[in-house]
């Protein structure tokens, strides 16, 4: 891990909530995200520092879960006591002090040996936490796995899209620079913008304009993989708050017919807001409601948009507890949608239309295996045009995998 600034301070009540949201992320199964928000909700006198330390202290904990129990010796528990030896052992891996307290004795007392002890590991698989059946999934036929555990490990950074309806990318990193904001281009992508800073992009200006919207670089390459032109009618059947619906809307200029459909209202609720602030107007919104949603489409895109439920673990660097919450039988479960999200789907495409399929998963399963299995099932039906799959290892940005596919005439 490397090295971060430290706190002067080990406050009993900041500590208290750091062990307070492990205790419900590991004890209830809610995501980190929703737990910290919560905390903070509920401690309102706690100022930047405080959160920081907090979320920072958190999210590491979760993220090196696995290695801190192998150097406790001990099976993971969520007794209080065993968590505050937890919270110690992260503060020495991190290089980061512990006060002169009998609370943190034996830890303190053992720091020689708790770091020899890190450096005998050779394991990837506990080196940087990960769950045995995991490891397996995403280490199969890839000898670079120590270099991939590692950089699944790593926080990931904060990825901003240009929206190129309103402002160009040189524009905007000049206005990010007048609100204080340290920013540089991605290389990588023609709208993508790393911010160098942990702000809260949401309360800026620049943000409420529509200027741009949080988009990981990795996800950025997406939609241009479909290579959306104005005047089409595309289809984006798993829309969710629409993120790359967006990104094909500024591609298409404006011009021309999205539709934007997913099964949960809520996040379409999301999309329409967005879409408003971004000043895109050629997107409709539609709820999946069952089979007859779909064939009230057959043949009417001439592309479509399937970025399909996965197990998200291209984007472990964001959402580091997926580790532990993802189940061997929820990997089957969402092997099934994806079958049938393309074997359904793909009758809204017509003839001579392109498709792209698309998970932020690195597991070959639910990538290259459920790609070549549809176009087995289709017979002649459906042509692979090009694939990618794109590894944190090659770009500073998420995993993603992508196929641009052509329907027959």
């Amino acid at each position: 891990m490397k090295k971060q600034n430290t706190y002067p301070r080990l406050y009993p009540n900041l500590v208290g909530g750091v062990i307070e949201a492990i205790e419900t992320i590991f004890g209830r199964d809610v995501y980190a995200d929703k737990v910290i928000e919560r905390l903070f909700k509920s401690n309102k006198k706690w100022g930047a520092r405080d959160r920081a330390f907090v979320a920072e202290s958190v999210y590491e904990i979760v993220r090196n879960w696995r290695l801190l129990w192998y150097l406790a010796g001990e099976e993971p528990s969520l007794k209080r006591k065993k968590l505050y030896k937890i919270f110690a052992l992260y503060r020495i891996i991190s290089d980061k002090p512990l006060p002169a307290d009998d609370k943190w004795s034996d830890v303190v007392e053992n720091k020689k040996e708790i770091e020899a002890k890190i450096h005998h590991i050779t394991d990837a698989e506990i080196k940087h936490s990960f769950p045995e059946w995991l490891a397996d999934l995403l280490s199969r036929n890839r000898p670079y796995w120590p270099e991939l555990a590692a950089k699944l490990n790593e926080p990931a950074g904060l990825h901003i899209r240009t929206n190129t309806l309103l402002t160009t990318r040189d524009e905007l990193l000049q206005i990010l620079n007048s609100e204080g904001i340290d920013a540089k281009p991605l290389s990588y992508c023609e709208t993508g913008i790393e911010l160098l800073q942990r702000v809260n992009v949401f309360r800026l200006e620049s943000f409420q304009r529509g200027l741009y919207e949080v988009q990981d670089g990795g996800s950025q390459l997406i939609a241009p993989f479909l290579q959306p032109k104005p005047g089409e009618r595309i289809i984006d059947a798993c829309a969710g708050a629409g993120g790359k619906t967006l990104h094909m809307a500024a591609l298409m200029h404006n011009k021309g017919q999205i539709i934007a459909m997913d099964v949960e209202e809520h996040k379409l609720q999301e999309l329409r807001k967005r879409a408003a602030r971004n000043r895109v107007d050629n997107v409709e919104v539609r709820l999946i409601e069952g089979t007859k949603t779909i064939k009230r489409l057959h043949h009417t895109a001439d592309k479509l948009l399937l970025d399909v439920p996965c197990t998200g673990t291209g984007v472990l660097r964001r959402n580091p507890d997926t580790k532990w919450k993802l189940r061997e039988e929820y990997f089957q479960r969402v092997l099934s949608i994806q079958k049938e999200i393309l074997d359904t789907y793909t009758d809204m495409l017509r003839p001579g239309g392109f498709m792209v399929y698309a998970t932020c998963s690195l597991i070959e399963d639910e990538n290259q295996k459920q790609v070549q299995n549809f176009l087995d099932r289709k017979k002649g039906e459906y042509t692979l045009i090009r694939e990618h799959q794109l590894l944190p290892t090659e770009l500073d940005a998420d995993g993603f995998y992508m196929a641009l596919i052509m329907k027959n005439e």
